[in-house]
């Protein structure tokens, strides 16, 4: 049983369906930033006084998915539809680059321990850097066809990455030196990825499962009691733990290093949660594709 108290959680019907908010990410702005990926746009929204605005991207159908708190004070996304990576500053001032290789699909993107943001490229399995003012280098990984998902900065100064479709969990050093760690559940196909301080957490998609990787690369799978809830996107403010998104199941999961997990079901039913991510306001932020946003509170 988990010592955690029942969280308050309140939704926050932002949008509409049809804008499809995706990836959540504080700002320096002491503010809420999403994607919405059907719409073409990133929005912010403020947790205290809740106003929320949308910034409408130079090309509706580019796709932004994940987004994250940059070096230089702006929020970095990737655009996978049309094969770029956005920059956006606190104020709406909007950019974005091309990347050298043609249908890249850019998907996860963090800020490196460089000073530069790292990224995903799902369809040419590649990893690649981008530095603040725009330089792209790209490096190719040695599996083909691994479908390199989401990415985050790692506690021994190198980037870690999910490898959806090769059932492994990638590692790149700063200087494109690249180590594989394959799953021990055949069809895991994990997603999202974070680090703790002190280890890394996945979710596996196909399995129903969270993983938990070590920088040694020592890892420990946990099963959820529902193999089918999908989990996505993960976060962990604090070691020894992690909470996650279920995005099949309609629910958000909290599982400590010793095993114990808890479950918390959203208010509304068929809410699809994608992203996650801690709040400036020391709340957890959940982005529902329906329209909405979860504000989750212990």
């Amino acid at each position: 049983m988990s010592s955690l108290p029942a969280p308050r959680i309140t939704e926050f019907t932002v949008t509409d369906e049809k804008a499809g908010p995706y990836g959540v990410a504080a700002g320096p702005d002491h503010a809420l930033w999403l994607t919405l990926v059907h719409r073409g746009a990133v929005a912010r929204l403020d947790p205290e006084g809740g106003g929320f605005r949308e910034f409408p991207l130079d090309a509706p159908g580019c796709g932004p998915t994940v987004i994250a708190a940059g070096p230089d004070g702006a929020l970095w996304f990737s655009r996978t539809q049309d094969h770029r990576i956005g920059r956006i500053t606190p104020d709406g001032a909007a950019q974005s680059f091309p990347l050298p290789t043609p249908g890249a699909g850019p998907y996860g993107l963090a800020a490196g321990p460089d000073g530069a943001l790292w990224f995903t490229e799902l369809n040419t399995d590649r990893i690649g850097r981008i530095t603040v003012t725009g330089e792209v280098t790209e490096f190719p990984l040695r599996t083909t066809g691994g479908f390199p998902s989401m990415l985050t900065a790692g506690p021994d100064g190198a980037l870690w990455f999910t490898l959806n479709q090769a059932n492994a969990i990638g590692r790149i050093t700063v200087a494109g030196e690249v180590t594989e760690f394959p799953l021990p559940t055949p069809g895991a196909a994990p997603v999202g990825i974070t680090s703790d301080g002190e280890a890394l957490w996945f979710t596996e998609l196909g399995a129903g499962r969270i993983g938990r990787i070590t920088p040694a690369g020592a890892i420990r799978e946990f099963p959820l009691p529902d193999s089918s809830a999908k989990p996505h996107a993960v976060v962990a403010p604090r070691p020894g733990a992690c909470w996650f998104t279920e995005w099949a199941g309609n629910r958000v999961g909290h599982l400590t290093a010793e095993g114990v997990l808890t479950s918390y079901d959203l208010p509304s039913p068929g809410s699809e949660p994608h992203g996650i991510a801690a709040g400036p306001d020391g709340a957890l932020w959940v982005a529902l594709e329906t329209g909405a946003v979860a504000r989750m509170t212990l």
